[in-house]
């Protein structure tokens, strides 16, 4: 089994895999993001800094899921993770365009076949305004110059290719607005059940409504 987590940055990715570790008895692979030397000034000046930004992601990207997925799924144990290697070219499609968008989708196409895709991703959507409280409320340094348009740009982007995807990837789509399974137990268990029911992995509860 391999789950793998997707939703626009500040929805709870890295939180939920972590949380549902313990109850799938999985491994877990969390994307590393904080060594991009590019960031910081990304977020001040995204033009400027965009394909400096999206190359160094893409390779690392690759060089960890490469590395380590099949590793992981050697072993028998479900993996988790909270990022998907696809992730990578819904950002590009944002940021980039012209000759550098180009030269991306080359490399990408190229080094996405030999990454292993996941059985099941799970859509965590938000609202924007949702988002950015988030995103405030766990003060990461280089995302305090954030802007509000651009997570927005970035929620219509990611539901374009989640809610309607061009492929038969199998995605469960989870609206996290109204959850809070850091805090509520029952949200966690919730979401747990759902992603059981969709892998038929028991033990699950087909009626298991969403708490209220």
């Amino acid at each position: 089994m391999y789950v793998a987590i997707e939703g626009v940055i500040g929805v709870g990715k890295t939180s939920l895999a972590r949380l549902l570790q313990p109850a799938f008895e999985a491994n877990l692979l969390l994307e590393v993001f904080e060594e991009n030397p590019f960031l910081s000034n990304f977020y001040q000046d995204r033009g400027r800094y965009a394909f400096q930004t999206q190359m160094f992601f893409l390779l690392s990207r690759y060089h960890q899921q490469r590395r380590n997925v099949p590793e992981m799924l050697a072993s028998g144990k479900p993996l988790l993770s909270d990022y998907t290697f696809d992730k990578d070219a819904l950002f590009a499609r944002t940021n980039l365009d012209g000759d550098e968008l180009d030269m991306y989708y080359k490399l990408h196409s190229a080094l996405a076949e030999k990454i292993p895709p996941p059985d099941l991703t799970v859509y965590l959507r938000a609202s924007t305004d949702t988002l950015m409280h988030r995103i405030t409320l766990r003060d990461r340094s280089f995302e305090r110059s954030m802007e509000r348009d651009y997570i927005d740009l970035l929620n219509v982007a990611y539901d374009e290719c989640f809610m309607q995807p061009e492929d038969n990837r199998p995605i469960l789509i989870i609206d996290s607005n109204e959850l809070d399974f850091v805090k509520n137990e029952e949200d966690l268990k919730w979401i747990e059940n759902r992603i059981r029911q969709r892998l038929h992995l028991p033990p699950f509860q087909p009626e298991l409504l969403i708490p209220e």
